[in-house]
């Protein structure tokens, strides 16, 4: 049985890829974001080594909008979901999971990242030269396999090629938060059978995050 630190890191993984899903949506129908939610994401991907989960994204609150919209769309009630949203996030875990079954292109994904980490000590880690880096590890790699996110949006935007690599920064961030799902122990079967666990833990974390941001531990 998972204790109550284990569940709470699963669920900072979980909203980090929901976090994601929903910044790719904004991207792709508004064509920009809050520039911290872009440094958080892109700042999870640069966390390699990272001492703790809350360390991946540097604050809880920096989660709050993925944990929000955890609980939204896990909810049982006939309040309308976003099912664009659900849609990346569901792609996201699933090309985890295709990407473990590929160790070489793991290992591109990896390389690449610390190129663009060495970059980001030159400019800074959203500079656009880095997150363009960041967009080409992406297309080069996971934008390679036979399933594919299709993002839906507003062309206007995204014929801008600053605004789709954001979109495929983003998307590598995601991909970052599910791998951090799977390796404490997230299953699909919790996204079945769990969700009532993950509303609690997710509006916990919400209702307690000046206290996480304190501390810097879960």
């Amino acid at each position: 049985m998972d204790n109550l630190e284990q569940r709470l890191d699963r669920t900072l993984a979980l909203a980090g890829v929901l976090q994601a899903a929903y910044l790719v949506k904004q991207l792709a129908w508004k064509g920009h974001i809050h520039p911290e939610d872009l440094e958080t994401a892109i700042h999870s991907i640069f966390a390699t080594d990272p001492p703790n989960v809350i360390a991946v994204y540097g604050k809880v609150r920096n989660l709050s909008s993925g944990l929000q919209h955890l609980c939204t769309l896990f909810s049982e009630n006939k309040a309308p979901k976003d099912h664009d949203i659900a849609r990346y996030a569901i792609s996201l875990l699933h090309l985890e999971r295709l990407l473990i079954k590929k160790p070489t292109i793991l290992n591109v994904i990896q390389r690449g990242i610390e190129r663009a980490k060495t970059q980001a000590n030159h400019f800074s880690p959203t500079h656009e030269n880095v997150i363009a880096n960041l967009a080409s590890v992406y297309s080069d790699t996971l934008s390679t396999f036979k399933f594919r996110i299709h993002v839906s949006g507003e062309s206007t935007h995204l014929s801008q090629t600053h605004v789709i690599n954001k979109v495929r920064s983003i998307l590598l961030a995601g991909v970052r938060s599910a791998v951090l799902w799977r390796q404490l122990g997230g299953t699909r079967w919790q996204l079945v059978l769990g969700k009532k666990t993950l509303i609690k833990d997710a509006k916990y974390i919400l209702n307690n995050i000046h206290s996480f941001d304190t501390v810097d531990t879960v």
